[in-house]
């Protein structure tokens, strides 16, 4: 997998163009979707794009000061927005569901600069034996803190950790996710019939890609509980 560089943009933090390496979330075939996470179409949003990464996914960000709190400090609550947007696509890649956040824990270990480069990787602890929508789904095993998936009251659990250049683990969160048949989720989210097939016709080719098997980079820490 190649390194991603990003470049300062006036629109919000970018990575280098590499398409290649990039990972297409389901939302991308709604030409107007404007996720604060995600999007690329929300010029007021973090533009955060995702590469597979061993058992996960991970994004690179940079954040301006437009993002802080105190000065030259990033805000804490995009944090929180970036671990949970890097869980919740995982989930979306990994497992075809759409998925609604029910609970996240993060925890802070160091303040975040800002103009400094940042890794999120998130990985899957567990996914429930039967899933609305998609039938039974096999448990994702050998995941970091052992957990090896099972029946959890249809709750997918998930857990996330932010890194600086040097590997140093700056932030861990975990999380659970409610999965939604997408007929429930068309409700919410508000789209209509034809946006809501393109939809579920993206989360289900998810289903038929291989797993990710991307590169991890030497030497990142792994949090075994958090």
């Amino acid at each position: 997998m190649h390194s991603h560089l990003m470049t300062p943009s006036p629109d919000g933090p970018r990575e280098a163009d590499d398409p290649e390496d990039y990972l297409s979330v389901p939302w991308s075939v709604l030409a107007d979707y404007r996720c604060f996470g995600c999007s690329p179409h929300n010029p007021h949003g973090l533009q955060l794009r995702f590469s597979a990464h061993a058992d996960g996914i991970s994004t690179r960000f940079r954040l301006e000061r437009r993002h802080e709190s105190y000065p030259g400090v990033v805000h804490g609550g995009l944090i929180g927005v970036i671990v949970d947007e890097t869980m919740g696509n995982l989930i979306v890649l990994q497992v075809g569901l759409t998925a609604f956040t029910t609970a996240l824990r993060v925890r802070y270990l160091a303040p975040l600069s800002v103009g400094a480069e940042y890794r999120c990787v998130a990985r899957l602890r567990g996914v429930p034996d039967a899933t609305p929508g998609r039938g039974d789904a096999a448990p994702v095993g050998g995941t970091a803190g052992g957990v090896s998936g099972g029946r959890a009251n249809g709750l997918v659990h998930a857990e996330a950790e932010l890194l600086d250049e040097a590997g140093t683990l700056l932030a861990t969160a975990s999380a659970t996710y409610r999965p939604t048949p997408m007929d429930t989720a068309r409700d919410r989210m508000m789209l209509n019939p034809t946006e809501a097939d393109r939809v579920a016709q993206a989360l289900a080719a998810t289903l038929t890609r291989p797993p990710a098997t991307g590169s991890t980079a030497a030497g990142l820490p792994t949090s075994e509980e958090h």
